[in-house]
Formats: C-alpha cells, sequence, structure tokens
C-alpha cells in the first residue's frame, strides 16, 4: 500500500471527511483492521483565504508548495490538495515536488466521462466557477461542455461556501437555494453538476436532486485508495 499525502484544511470540515472516506475505503477493500497509510498537513485556513481574495496566488503556491514538500519529505508517495479552489497552484507544486499530484478535476472528469456525460454543470467558489484553471482543464483536456450559474448565483453559492459550509453551518435556506440552482443548471442542459467545491457535499447530498451529482471529496478520496492500492 502506497502512503497518501493530503494537504489540507482548506476547509478542516472537508478534510475530515477525506481523512474518513479514505479509511472506510481502505477497510471496505481490505477488510480486517486496515486503514490508510497517511501523511497529513493542515493549514490555517484564515490566511490561505485572505490570500485568494487579496488575489495573491503566487504567495499562496508559495505557501502551499513547502507544505507539500514537507508532505513528500515524511514518506507520502502521491499527494491529494484537498480543495478544488487551491489546483489553481497545483502546477507550481508540481515543479517543486517529486511525487505526483491526482489532480481533483481530473479524477472528477473521468468520472462523468464513465458514465457518458458531456455537458456539465459546475459549483464551486467564485474562482472555482470563473476562472480557467478548472473549467478550462474540464473543457479543453475532457472535451466537457461546462455550465456555471448566472453572476448573481455565483456570487450566493460563494458567499455560502465561505460564510457557512467552511465554519461547519449547514442552513435548510442555503440547500433550497443550492437546488433552486442546480435547477437553473439542469434547465440550460447539463446532465449532470459537480459539486466543485469540497464542502458542498456537507449541505446536498444525491437523494436531495433528480439530476446526477457528483461530490467531488468523495470521488477525489476514493480516487487516491485506487492509486495507494494498484500496484
Amino acid at each position: 500500500m502506497k502512503t497518501i499525502g493530503l494537504l489540507g484544511g482548506m476547509s478542516w470540515e472537508s478534510t475530515a471527511l477525506y481523512y474518513e472516506i479514505i479509511n472506510k475505503e481502505i477497510q471496505s477493500r481490505l477488510g480486517s483492521l486496515h486503514s490508510a497509510k497517511v501523511v497529513m498537513f493542515s493549514v490555517d485556513f484564515e490566511e490561505i483565504e485572505r490570500l485568494q481574495h487579496s488575489g495573491n496566488w503566487d504567495k499562496l503556491g508559495e505557501i502551499l508548495a513547502k507544505y507539500a514538500q514537507n508532505i513528500e519529505n515524511a514518506g507520502a508517495d502521491f499527494l491529494l490538495i484537498c480543495t478544488n479552489t487551491m489546483h489553481k497552484v497545483a502546477p507550481q507544486i508540481e515543479t517543486l515536488i517529486d511525487i505526483p499530484i491526482v489532480h481533483i478535476a481530473d479524477t472528477t472528469a473521468k468520472e462523468l466521462l464513465k458514465d457518458g456525460i458531456k455537458k456539465i454543470g459546475l459549483l464551486g467558489t467564485a474562482f472555482t466557477m470563473e476562472q480557467e484553471f478548472y473549467k478550462g482543464r474540464l473543457s479543453k483536456k475532457f472535451d466537457l461542455e461546462v455550465f456555471t450559474p448566472s453572476q448573481e448565483d455565483r456570487e450566493l453559492v460563494h458567499k455560502v461556501i465561505y460564510n457557512e459550509l467552511c465554519l461547519g453551518e449547514c442552513k435548510e435556506s442555503s440547500k433550497q437555494e443550492y437546488l433552486r440552482v442546480i435547477d437553473k443548471l439542469s434547465k440550460k442542459g447539463a446532465e449532470g453538476v459537480i459539486l466543485g467545491c469540497t464542502e458542498i457535499g456537507l449541505l446536498i447530498e444525491q437523494q436531495d436532486s433528480n439530476i446526477k451529482l457528483y461530490d467531488t471529496t468523495s470521488i477525489h478520496a476514493k480516487a487516491a485508495v485506487d492509486y495507494a492500492l494498484d500496484n
């Protein structure tokens, strides 16, 4: 079994889910008392969030690359960045470590293609929904047509993530707003919707919607297990 490297804390709420999903999946596949070999570094998200909203992505890349190096030096065989948004600096991190990064957008896209989906809605932070590092990767690398909400709805989705979900708050009113946005994406032609922020799965589950939902936290964590057990 390979050792999984987790770069987490963005937010810790979803990083805890990564750890839980990975270990449950290892135990399910291997049985007995098996659990995952994990090296984790968890950041102070307050520092990260301030730099995100000030647009200082170069500094963020430097910080996360340093932590990724710590994870590598501690014995991890590969790395997961436990957040969709911070994959914006994945290329910068990749140049400074020798272990591979299992990319969250790639693992999600492979699930979509496996299901025959070509038109996909995307929810996440404003950075993820609006910038090319994520939706551009989906369209250019995997030939997916990506739908995002209106500007007003993008602002709502973003606000709920930072002001509620990252603080562990799951409000019914916000859930209903998210379901409204998902329904609008479906009506635009989306065949499924990516929950492209690792906290959204705390608020929305598949049973809440008639359209297929792709929870990136679960997909990414299970992909880590695949990689860890691949001989």
